[in-house]
């Protein structure tokens, strides 16, 4: 069975990777691991590049970074939306003591991966390019997409759920499934240093930890990407 794999990458991060020292995450190895019984077509992953913050400089380095370790996966492609910062009035969930009730805030919203997902998904679908289409989200905006692919494309679908409880609403289409546990990211993480094009490059210092495994690695603690 040929399977195409749809990757929501803030979804994976924030459900399975921030806080862990797992960020180097070789997304190919995990798919064979939780998938032993497919033939993995393409991989297909979906993101958006993050800016700098005052408190981390070097948050998008460390993220162009990880996107040089995933280029040099052969059937890995990455597929980029955008980031949207604005300020906006919101309602305070208790009015402040005097009488406030709307303050001014500054939204950052990823704008584009589900929209890419969902069209990806369909266009392969619909040109026949898997026969099983696996999602690694639990985001139920993408519940239509795979309403699609399964009553009307007639393919299945199967969920790789990076949260420990599955949206109810994705779970209704899918064909299996299982949720990502940390055994399999430990045991899926590139080397710390890789090859490309480029020349030589190393996994960020700060997503080093001490292991028994690894005693020259650097302790720091757990950052965002």
């Amino acid at each position: 069975m040929k399977i195409n794999i749809y990757i929501d990458g803030f979804n994976l991060y924030y459900g399975a990777l921030k806080g862990t020292s797992y960020k180097w995450l070789n997304l190919a190895d995990m798919c064979r691991l939780l998938l032993p019984e497919g033939e993995i077509n393409q991989i297909e992953y979906f993101s958006a590049r993050v800016k700098a913050r005052p408190d981390d400089i070097e948050q998008p380095r460390r993220q162009e970074l990880y996107f040089r370790a995933l280029r040099t996966i052969p059937n890995l492609s990455i597929f980029l939306g955008f980031f949207s910062v604005h300020k906006t009035w919101m309602r305070l969930a208790e009015p402040m003591a005097d009488g406030t009730e709307k303050v001014k805030v500054i939204k950052t919203e990823e704008k584009g991966s589900d929209v890419n997902i969902a069209t990806h998904m369909l266009r392969d679908g619909f040109l026949g390019l898997y026969d099983m289409a696996v999602l690694i989200s639990n985001d139920s905006d993408l519940c239509e997409p795979l309403n699609i692919v399964v009553n009307e494309l007639h393919l299945p679908v199967g969920i790789l759920n990076p949260f420990e409880e599955a949206s109810k609403e994705l779970v209704k289409y899918a064909a299996f499934t299982k949720t990502i546990r940390e055994g399999v990211l430990k045991v899926s993480q590139f080397p710390q240093t890789l090859t490309d094009a480029k020349g030589v490059f190393h996994k960020p210092r700060a997503w080093e930890v001490i292991s028994p495994d690894d005693p020259n690695a650097v302790q720091a603690p757990a950052v965002s990407p």
